[in-house]
């Protein structure tokens, strides 16, 4: 085992890195719609000051589409809440991670909906639900998020690693000089986990 000194501070994202994202696939089946139709028809902002923390639920949902719509809010919640689940591979990792006495800190762009996350996933067992940006009010990739998380956590950007399936977050990271890994899969996280040494 590699001393626990010499192993980085984690810093995992959450949608799309350790659970399953319905945005893409369920929100649409549930609203009769393309993604596409999706995207262009959705508020411009109204999500990212959901996930800020800026709207509650209540004004959220009726803002979810630029021009006002009706649509059925609760199949909308539903698309969500309903299909969060752990990523393939990712409970075991999680697991072994734990075993060698490392517990992740969640850095995630999230609104009040983590908790639904946590409660379907029940992440909280092997990571600390830390930075989401509703209660920090701090989206990545902007470098004041991870930069909170540094000075909170007492340790330099340089000993950290962070994890995220979006590219631009992945990119702040390293800018500021954390060691990063472009999630894909969690085989290629465990890959490259072995090859910090974090894990055997």
């Amino acid at each position: 085992m590699a001393g626990m000194a010499d192993r980085p501070t984690l810093l995992f994202d959450v949608m799309g890195t350790l659970v399953y994202d319905p945005f893409e696939v369920e929100v649409p089946r549930a609203l009769g719609m393309t993604f596409s139709e999706v995207l262009a028809a959705k508020h411009p902002t109204a999500w990212v000051e959901f996930e800020h923390g800026d709207l509650t639920e209540a004004e959220f949902l009726p803002q979810f589409f630029a021009d006002g719509r009706w649509y059925d809010h609760a199949a909308l919640l539903a698309s969500f809440a309903d299909h969060y689940r752990l990523l393939d591979g990712i409970e075991p990792l999680l697991r072994e991670l734990a075993r060698e006495g490392l517990r992740p800190q969640l850095l995630s762009n999230y609104p009040i909906w983590w908790r639904k996350v946590e409660a379907a996933t029940g992440l909280a067992r092997w990571c600390d639900w830390r930075f989401v940006s509703c209660e920090t009010r701090l989206r990545k990739p902007d470098p004041e998020a991870f930069l909170r998380a540094t000075r909170e956590l007492d340790v330099t950007p340089s000993a950290c690693l962070f994890v995220d399936d979006v590219a631009k977050n992945v990119a702040s990271a390293a800018r500021l000089g954390m060691r990063t890994h472009l999630f894909r899969n969690a085989a290629g996280l465990r890959e490259a986990l072995a090859r910090l040494r974090v894990l055997r």
